[in-house]
């Protein structure tokens, strides 16, 4: 059977009626059913071995798998269908499920794809953090290629979506690159402005370490079941000269969290409660006016530059103090 018979509703519908599965609403699962965007997202990840360009007899110009870079962590395996475009493109692929049926149609589908390891497990260890398994997995195949390099391509579970973009950022794994398909509405909060609803927390800790684009608005009828909102595929791209900025990214994460979590107070309140334990209320101050900001702005206000700034502030001052 082609890859895009693989994808159609009606394979999937007569896959899982023969194994006597449904999809699972408590593991999110909404599986795409248009080839075209599935090969559109491989294609976006860039891997080295789905290159374009062809030479002039029309062999692909490609890099051949045993000098390819990329290794590539995918969420949510489902039956397989986008493993094994990956395989094709990238050195080694780790792709995670957690649903047991779903996982013994993924080891079906990829079978005998050497360079495919599917771990039947929860992603996710906390929502702070990866599974070990996971993390040791994705280090293991790293280790094993030349100069590799790490790329997420995933078709997102909703509920897990933002911990897994989140997490990933946070770790010291040598990731280039995340295309994912996400709810659109998530898509919104990761390329907010200051001063848009959307804007947060989670908009400065992506923006802060990635360019961060919506390459493409994904409406119900692509996936199924169809879910009740529009998705997005999202294209984020590390931003390595801005995270070089950052004195501390633990720190920094921290504070992100609770300094949007009461949005409408001010500044020096706010930070004047989050650190009451390390510094007083004048230190605060002293920090905000090294760093030019009036302590009457408010989180939402400041631009990730300037959350950057005042961070590394409170970090030093934190860290005097301490």
């Amino acid at each position: 059977m082609d890859d895009a018979a693989r994808q159609t509703r009606t394979h999937l519908m007569a896959l899982f009626e023969e194994h006597g599965v449904h999809p699972r609403t408590m593991f999110g699962q909404n599986f795409l059913i248009d080839i075209n965007i599935v090969e559109a997202i491989v294609r976006t990840a860039g891997l080295e071995g789905h290159v374009d360009e062809r030479d002039a007899d029309g062999n692909s110009l490609g890099r051949p798998r045993e000098h390819n870079r990329d290794v590539v962590l995918e969420i949510g395996a489902g039956t397989g269908g986008m493993t094994t475009f990956l395989a094709t493109g990238a050195a080694e692929v780790v792709s995670v499920e957690i649903d047991r049926e779903m996982f013994a149609m993924a080891r079906k589908m990829t079978a005998g794809l050497d360079n495919v390891t599917l771990l039947n497990c929860d992603a996710l260890r906390n929502k702070n953090r990866f599974a070990d398994e996971v993390l040791d997995t994705v280090q293991a195949k790293l280790d094993s290629v030349d100069d590799a390099r790490l790329k997420l391509v995933a078709n997102l579970p909703y509920n897990v979506a933002t911990p897994i973009i989140s997490n990933l950022i946070a770790t010291e794994l040598p990731w280039r690159r995340q295309v994912v398909t996400i709810q659109y509405e998530l898509g919104l909060r990761l390329v907010a402005e200051p001063g848009s609803s959307h804007y947060g927390s989670l908009s400065v800790w992506v923006q802060s370490q990635a360019w961060v684009k919506i390459a493409r608005k994904l409406p119900p009828t692509v996936f199924w079941p169809r879910p009740k909102v529009n998705s997005a595929v999202m294209k984020i791209d590390r931003h390595w000269k801005r995270q070089r900025t950052i004195a501390d990214r633990a720190f920094f994460h921290d504070y992100l969290r609770r300094v949007f979590q009461p949005r409408r107070k001010l500044l020096r309140g706010v930070l004047s409660g989050m650190y009451r334990k390390q510094i007083g209320k004048e230190a605060v101050q002293d920090t905000l006016d090294r760093v030019g900001r009036d302590p009457n702005d408010r989180a939402e206000q400041l631009t990730v530059q300037e959350h950057i700034e005042l961070g590394n502030a409170l970090f030093e001052a934190v860290g005097v103090n301490a």
